[in-house]
């Protein structure tokens, strides 16, 4: 007998081990911070959709294109993103994948974001700038999950290829890449410490 695993789902993580990865991480830090200073819409925007956090998603979602800062973040991570995509055999032909989208996340306690997935996007992913030890990380979910139908209830001990949910913990000047149709989200945060991160899209087309 044989047992075959089929459609995969990969799962992208690294660190930024460039030179000057430290004081690239602490400009963006610092950044971060400014911006929701000076973002008012980001601001009003955060407190309707994002209780007891911050975001410029909904104000400013292109930021590789406002700060020279986050335009080099992009730059260390276009060639990570061309790496997964290598490793999930996309036939992009003469098209190359670019980021479209790059915004803040400020986390505060209590904040969270709930299961969702990024429409119109290829790949997208997250950059942790500051999370303090023990903050929630990226909870990712079986996209098989709602074909389940009659299958009972999994081993507490189930291996992590069987599981429904898994969660791939946050860790400072790391990033993880996915296939955006993945259903994710964030569990609240409950450090007093803000957990600040960059989320990202890449598309093809």
């Amino acid at each position: 007998m044989s047992i075959e695993l089929l459609f995969p789902t990969p799962v992208y993580r690294a660190a930024l081990r460039a030179r000057g990865t430290a004081a690239l991480n602490a400009r963006l830090l610092r950044e971060c911070r400014q911006l929701r200073i000076d973002d008012a819409a980001g601001r009003r925007w955060s407190a309707r959709h994002y209780p007891s956090g911050y975001t410029s998603y909904g104000s400013a979602h292109r930021m590789q294109r406002l700060s020279p800062t986050f335009a080099a973040l992009a730059h260390e991570l276009d060639r990570h993103v061309a790496r997964f995509a290598r490793q999930l055999q996309f036939a992009l032909g003469t098209r190359s994948l670019i980021m479209t989208d790059c915004w803040v996340n400020i986390m505060g306690h209590g904040a969270a974001h709930g299961p969702h997935l990024h429409p119109h996007s290829t790949i997208s992913g997250v950059y942790y700038v500051a999370v303090p030890a023990g903050a929630p990380g990226l909870k990712l979910e079986d996209p098989r999950l709602e074909r389940f139908m009659a299958a009972p209830p999994r081993a507490r001990d189930a291996h992590r290829r069987n599981r429904a949910w898994i969660t791939i913990p946050a860790h400072n000047r790391q990033l993880v890449l996915f296939e955006s149709w993945l259903r994710h989200e964030v569990l609240a945060h409950r450090d007093a410490r803000e957990r600040v991160s960059i989320s990202f899209n890449y598309n093809w087309f």
